[in-house]
């Protein structure tokens, strides 16, 4: 449990700070930086793999077309994730990230009652009504429903579930997602060097020293959130997430600058308040529990 403690929390610290390094990308895409993201961590995983000599485990996996497939959806849902988030840092919507990443933990809650079977408390439903009101007010108040948000935090609790779930390790997990989805990148990458797209086109040296680098960005906190998730509760995590979306709350109002202001605080605000009542109300049951 402690040591998932510690991955899951460096996982999430990193997250936080990853407008930092993504901004470096802004003349890049969105699409094109996910494409060397892939393959890129493809490259990184493979190293580690060879250093620590782990290869036993590929030929049970394709030999289990369940599993393969399970990782595929699980790969497809963070290639959107990435999209999404990519293009919304490189567009000034580094506060949307962050509500997307305030309103992960509660989404969590729904995810575990659906599939999982676990039974929220009542406090527990409380702070999801509260957190779905500042969705609402946020929507109305902004006049458009907020997808960036809304799209980080399905994508990422759905594949957090399917990593729960998954029967592969931390490595072996995101080896395969990125062997499954590497072959399709490298050929989109092709094509748009081909037809004079993208930093490989340009001969932008610099452009491509910091896509290649994003493939160990990337991938170790990928690597730490899988071996968290599967050491502690869903619940746990939830409480861990609160990291990346506060640091990304503090680079966007105090870094970039973008406007945080007005009627759209109350939506922050009670998505806060939930996310402190579902905080508490957890802490108080775990006290009861033990003694």
């Amino acid at each position: 449990m402690q040591i998932g403690v510690v991955y899951a929390a460096l996982a999430y610290t990193l997250w936080g700070l990853f407008p930092l390094f993504f901004k470096q990308l802004a003349g890049a895409g969105a699409l094109e930086v996910v494409l060397h993201r892939f393959v890129w961590s493809l490259v990184f995983v493979l190293l580690v793999l060879a250093v620590l000599r782990r290869w036993a485990w590929l030929r049970a996996v394709f030999r289990t077309p369940r599993v393969v497939g399970t990782f595929a959806l699980s790969a497809t849902l963070l290639a959107g994730n990435w999209l999404v988030y990519i293009w919304a840092v490189n567009n000034d919507h580094v506060l949307d990230a962050s509500l997307g990443y305030f309103i992960l933990p509660l989404v969590n809650v729904a995810l575990g009652y659906v599939f999982l079977h676990e039974r929220p408390r009542r406090v527990q439903w409380l702070a999801f009504a509260i957190a779905c009101a500042g969705v609402l007010w946020l929507t109305v108040q902004g006049g458009r429903l907020p997808w960036v948000a809304l799209a980080l935090a399905l994508t990422f609790g759905l594949y957090g579930l399917l990593r729960k779930l998954a029967p592969l390790g931390a490595l072996e997990g995101l080896s395969l997602e990125t062997m499954l989805l590497s072959p399709f990148a490298f050929a989109v990458l092709c094509w748009m060097t081909w037809h004079g797209q993208g930093a490989l086109a340009r001969h932008d040296t610099t452009q491509l020293g910091w896509l290649v680098l994003a493939g160990p960005v990337t991938a170790i906190p990928l690597l730490l959130f899988a071996a968290g998730a599967r050491r502690i509760p869903l619940s746990m995590m939830g409480i861990l997430q609160y990291i990346a979306p506060s640091i990304l709350v503090l680079l966007g109002v105090w870094l970039y600058g973008e406007p945080f202001a007005g009627p759209r605080v109350l939506g922050f605000v009670l998505i806060w308040t939930a996310l402190a009542l579902y905080t508490v109300e957890g802490w108080w049951f775990s006290q009861n529990v033990k003694r």
